[in-house]
């Protein structure tokens, strides 16, 4: 059986993409999954950054850095 060289072109094109597709959404989900277990910046984190730049860090800018870091 011999398969004509345009449909075999055609068919490797659509796996191809279907499998980008695929492998995108799937490592979109792992990555926002990682994200959501170990979060990119904590308070503390926060807290030792404004210290080891000499100020004191108000309660009201660690929020609000911490709402701009959370937002999607």
């Amino acid at each position: 059986m011999q398969v004509e060289v345009w449909v075999f072109v055609l068919s490797l094109i659509g796996v191809l993409i279907v499998g980008g597709v695929i492998g995108f959404f799937l490592a979109r989900y792992l990555i926002m999954k990682q994200i959501e277990k170990n979060p990119t910046v904590t308070e503390k984190q926060i807290r030792a950054m404004y210290e080891q730049m000499g100020r004191k860090p108000s309660e009201k800018q660690i929020r609000a850095i911490m709402r701009s870091a959370n937002k999607k």
